[in-house]
């Protein structure tokens, strides 16, 4: 329990300092661009491969389980509209970060730290917390909504696919679903959760990888606690923000 209120206590510190004006805004934009490549775009490909697979797959349980011939066939398209938008997309591609995107924000900043590459910085009067941690928030928080975006029509395109090619059910039935009582306010509250969940991530790696290392083991055990520590914040900040903004 001590440890807990001690990294609890390092967390607010620590955000403290990364939470200041930067020195240098042209410097500042510079590796908010970086990041943006390093930790976002390099993303893409692994997002949508798994999108297109869970749409899929969602279309094909939805099929087998309302199977009756009182249920329109159209409630297929849209209860994986409705699960891509509320929960799958947006959680699966959180979780998928946290060990992506977490790791190697843990695992960078962890071992400047073992090199004494942060101890430098702080030497020369430069607030490394500020210059290391604020463009990867930036970066990450802008562009993960756009990856949530991406994640949805990818998806929806998964579905599309296994209708197109197993013929389950017609493809005017799957797009007249897709079309069925849309609430564009699900979306508004998907990428609110996605802005939550990218801070959550970004934040949590660097207080991990920030903290003193004595080896390169460290760095390591430093990550996985990391990825485990942020898929638990994670489930909860869903659950708590289900809770508010659907109730």
């Amino acid at each position: 329990m001590k440890k807990t209120f001690e990294l609890i206590g390092s967390y607010f510190l620590l955000m403290r300092r990364v939470f200041t004006k930067p020195e240098k805004w042209r410097i500042f934009w510079k590796q908010c661009l970086v990041e943006t490549e390093n930790l976002g775009l390099s993303s893409v490909p692994l997002i949508g491969i798994i999108s297109i697979a869970i749409g899929a797959v969602l279309v094909i349980q939805t099929a087998y389980n309302i199977n009756n011939p009182f249920i329109p066939k159209m409630y297929v398209g849209y209860m994986v509209r409705e699960s891509l938008i509320l929960e799958f997309s947006c959680t699966m591609v959180a979780l998928i970060l946290a060990g992506k995107v977490g790791s190697n924000i843990s695992s960078d900043i962890g071992t400047m730290r073992l090199t004494e590459q942060i101890d430098a910085m702080e030497m020369m009067g430069i607030n490394s917390a500020n210059y290391l941690i604020l463009p990867k928030i930036v970066s990450v928080c802008l562009f993960n909504p756009l990856l949530l975006l991406f994640s949805f029509m990818v998806g929806i395109l998964g579905g599309w696919l296994i209708v197109a090619t197993t013929g389950m059910i017609t493809l005017s039935q799957y797009s007249t679903g897709l079309r069925f009582a849309f609430n564009g306010y699900y979306i508004v509250y998907a990428i609110i959760k996605m802005v939550f969940f990218s801070f959550i991530i970004v934040t949590i790696a660097a207080l991990y990888g920030y903290s003193p290392k004595e080896n390169s083991l460290e760095v390591g055990r430093a990550s996985t606690r990391s990825i485990v520590s942020i898929c638990l914040l994670i489930l909860i900040t869903d659950l708590m923000l289900t809770q508010l903004m659907l109730n």
